[in-house]
Parts: structure tokens; sequence; C-alpha cells
């Protein structure tokens, strides 16, 4: 039996097939977007495989079809003479410094000028160099360009916080692409990828001939895995890390199923899985959030804090398509640009009101986003994620200890900033903590008599939270009672407990108040 080598981090084609590290084959969707059109756009979330889309699409116009036999883009009517191809890929750059993107593109412009020995004028800009040099090679070669162009918004994307480099960044990336309407003649295909795609940069506002694909069902595949892909590719791997964690082959599908699948880009289709993560799992024997090791959605989860989102409210939220079709970092509403991001995925689609309900994608990006959500409503100096203390929090819930978890809970109130003592603020670190701590948590249960703020099941125990805000225990716990928040689990054997907590903010006192009644 072949040894299945997996190819963690390689984002070449040519690599990948020369030195046999198992691929998945996606060529047939190349070949549908050279029949597509001229100009293309296609948004995925980070770590989905775009790199490998755009090298393999490099490797067929480079005309190099031995690199493809076998795959299903070998046996259909295709145009293998090669083409000139210039990639920019825009992944590396060092953003955060003033000349940052001016040199990157400065050093793929110099490549190309070099390799077709395109004279340059000193004095020329960049935009300029980029239109002389599809020109340029038009006329020695008498071919059309290819323009491939990888994460085109990592030179925004990464310096978010930073609005004069951004504006900077955007005005060169603005006139950059302006190349691809007036250069048009002589240039045969052209696609960009990235995380999003935004609407109030301007970027895009020339470019009416390029068409997004993000959202078409026929592309839903076009990066990430299938489970039929998965299994039929990989389910050697699947046995070893089943046989690693002593578990069926079946159990482990399914674990890594709740952790890596369910990304949805279309309102039809099959779920996908995260090649990055999967990979990752596979190769290292260990199913664990890796995507979120990658790198971190900072200026996200500030922004939801910063505009008061309670975080059980992101999941399950109603958009349009033309929210999620495109964003403005600005933007009030922090979700259409989390769904672009990949960290919401659609979850079901209302036609007759033309409506995307969306959610997590799986257990890895929910575990991922709330830790560092939860990092950034506590100090600096808490890192109750990965502490003792945060595994305390567990213990206490699963081993059906209230007093122990609502006294280490009132501790860590205490230390919070003066600016962060709210309501909003303590409602959602219980609710971070109860998730994380991998129960069922669930805020604003509905009942027939009102909705009760939290209901966290731990093993045999089942926690009803009422949370006050410089009110009192007594009105909680009353509350409780009155609206038989715990009437649901009357028939229930395992132990409840009813919590009644009351967040204290005033000018000499500050703290958590709280009272514990057990059923």
């Amino acid at each position: 039996m072949r040894q299945i080598r997996y190819p963690v981090g390689i984002q070449t084609f040519q690599k990948i097939i020369e030195e046999d590290y198992t691929y998945v084959d996606k060529t047939h969707f190349i070949a549908n977007l050279v029949k597509e059109g001229q100009y293309i756009f296609l948004s995925r979330p980070r770590r989905f495989g775009k790199s490998l889309l755009l090298s393999t699409i490099h490797a067929y116009f480079d005309g190099r079809r031995k690199l493809f036999k076998g795959l299903a883009i070998d046996s259909m009517d295709m145009d293998w003479t090669p083409r000139p191809v210039l990639h920019f890929d825009l992944n590396s750059g060092l953003y955060n410094q003033l000349e940052g993107l001016d040199e990157l593109i400065d050093a793929h412009l110099k490549e190309y000028e070099m390799q077709y020995e395109i004279a340059v004028e000193s004095n020329k800009n960049i935009s300029t160099r980029f239109r002389n040099l599809i020109r340029g090679i038009y006329d020695k070669t008498g071919k059309k360009v290819v323009i491939l162009v990888d994460e085109y918004d990592k030179p925004l994307l990464s310096i978010e916080e930073n609005p004069e480099l951004f504006e900077k960044n955007q005005a060169l990336l603005k006139a950059f692409f302006s190349n691809l309407k007036s250069m048009d003649a002589y240039i045969e295909f052209g696609i960009l990828t990235g995380v999003t795609r935004f609407s109030k940069v301007s970027i895009f506002s020339d470019l009416n001939n390029l068409k997004d694909i993000s959202m078409y069902e026929e592309y839903q595949e076009i990066c990430g895995w299938t489970e039929e892909e998965l299994t039929a590719n990989f389910k050697p791997g699947i046995e070893t890390l089943a046989q690693k964690r002593r578990g069926s082959y079946e159990k482990t599908l399914e674990e890594l199923r709740n952790f890596y699948d369910g990304y949805l880009f279309s309102e039809q289709g099959n779920r996908l899985y995260n090649p990055f993560s999967v990979l990752m799992a596979l190769d290292s024997k260990r199913i664990k959030p890796y995507w979120f090791e990658t790198g971190t959605p900072t200026f996200l989860v500030k922004r939801i804090k910063a505009r008061g989102t309670y975080p059980p409210d992101i999941n399950g939220k109603m958009c349009t398509q033309k929210e999620l079709a495109a964003v403005g970092l600005n933007d009030r509403n922090p979700i259409p640009l989390m769904f672009q991001t990949g960290y919401l995925t659609i979850a079901d689609y209302r036609e007759d009101m033309n409506l995307y309900e969306l959610r997590f994608p799986n257990r890895e990006v929910e575990i991922g986003f709330y830790e560092e959500l939860l990092q950034v409503y506590l100090p600096e100096t808490s890192d109750p994620v990965s502490s003792f203390n945060f595994t305390n929090f567990k213990i206490d819930l699963f081993e059906g200890n209230p007093e122990a978890f609502m006294g280490r809970l009132a501790s860590l109130m205490k230390d919070l900033p003066g600016e962060d003592h709210s309501e909003p603020t303590y409602r959602a670190i219980t609710y971070l903590l109860a998730v994380l701590c991998g129960t069922p948590a669930i805020a604003e249960h509905h009942g027939y008599k009102g909705r009760s703020d939290l209901e966290v099941v731990a093993g045999k125990y089942i926690y009803v939270f009422e949370f006050k805000y410089n009110k009192s225990v007594k009105e909680a716990m009353e509350q409780i009672h009155s609206r038989d928040y715990a009437g649901r689990y009357a028939i229930d054997s395992r132990t409840v407990y009813l919590i009644g907590a009351n967040f204290i903010e005033k000018k000499e006192e500050r703290g958590l108040d709280y009272e514990i009644v057990k059923l």
C-alpha cells in the first residue's frame, strides 16, 4: 500500500506532485474557471487552499501537462499552450512598515521585468510599471498575459488598526489593480483571491468586469474537502489516528467532522472540512484547534466587545446576500466580516426572505474564537484559557461544586479594569467560561414563563443562572422561582443548582454577590 505523505504547509502544486504528496484533485474546477471568464475573484478563509489553487492554475498556464497526468483536467479538452504568467503573492509582506507593500510589489515587478527584458524608466511608479510590463510581454511574446494575485487583502487586514497606513495601501492597490481593466486587451485570464471582499475601500470600484464566484454553488468545493474526498484520500490516516486514540474508525471520523467540518459558502452543497487542520491532525495524530495557532482574529474580537455584542448572539444571526457579499472594515455589524473570514458559515438559507442563517462551522472555530474573545474581556495579567485557574472552573462544574465556581468568578470580576465593569461584560464572561469548559451552555433559554439568563449542563449537573446588576441576589432568586426556570428539569435525574447572582458596581463597592440553591 502506498504510504500517505501529508502536504502540511506545502502550497506548491509542483512540489506536491513531484514528491508524491497526497493531492485532492480539484483540477476540474480550474478547467471550468478558464472557460468561465476573463477575471475571477474568490474569497475563502485563510489556510483553506487558495495558494495551492493559484499554484495549480499557474502550472496549467505554464503548459506543464506532465504534472497533471491522471488528474481530471488531463482528460478534458484544454489548450496546453504555455502562456506568460504574472503571479503576485501578497501574503508575506512587512505591511506594518510604511513602504512594505511598495517593496513587495517592486520585487515582483523587477523579477518579471528581468525575465522578459522589459526596460524600466526610473521615474515610473508601480502602477505604470505594471501596465508597461503587461504590454511589453504581449509585444515580445505575442501572447496575452495571465495574472494571479494571492491574498490581495493581506496588506489591508494586517494593518486595520493603522488608518494612515491602511489608506496608503488602499490607494496603491486601487491604482495597481486598475490595470486589469485598462489593459484588458492584453490579458487572457486573471484571478484574485483573498479572505474578504471590501465594499468601501474602492479597490473594486473600477473593476466591474470582475466576476465574484465566492458564493456560487458550482464552486462551493473549489477549496476545502468534502467528507467523500477526505475518506477517499486519507482513510489509512484516519485509521491510524483511530488506533492512536483507541477508538473506532467511525468514532474518529465523527470527531474529525465535529472539529473541522461544516463550512458552506453557498445556499446548497456539501459541507467542507478545513484542509489545513485535517492535515495537521492526521500528521500529528492529535485532534485540537490548529487553525487558531496560525493567526488570531484580534481586530474582530475587539470590535465585538467594543460594540457590546453578546457572545451567544453571534451564533444564529441572519444576514442578506448583499451584506455577506461585500463588507467594510468600519461596518457596525461585524457578523458579515466574520462570515467572509471563516469564523461563521451558512447554516441555513431562507429563500422566501433571501436570508442566510450563520453559525460557527465547527468546534475548532467556536473554541478558538471564544478563547480569543474571552482574552479581550479579562485583565492583561489574567490567562484563564491556559492556566490552572481555568482548569479549576471546568472541574468545579463537572464535579458539582458551584460554590467554588462562583468564588473564582467573583475573584475574576474584581480584577477587571474599571471601564469594563458592566452587566454585558459580566454576563459575557460567565457564558464564555461555561462554553470553554466544554458544556452545552444556553443563554436566555425560553420557557413558558420567561427566559433564564444562562443554563449550563455539565455531566451529572445542571446549573440555572439569573444575573442582576446593582440590584440584589434575593431578586434574582425570586425570579428563578416565580418563572419556574428549573421546571423543565423536574423529572431529570441530574442534580440541579439554582444560582442567583448580583453584580455590584457602586462608588465604594465592586464585586459579585450570589446565592446557590440545590434542588
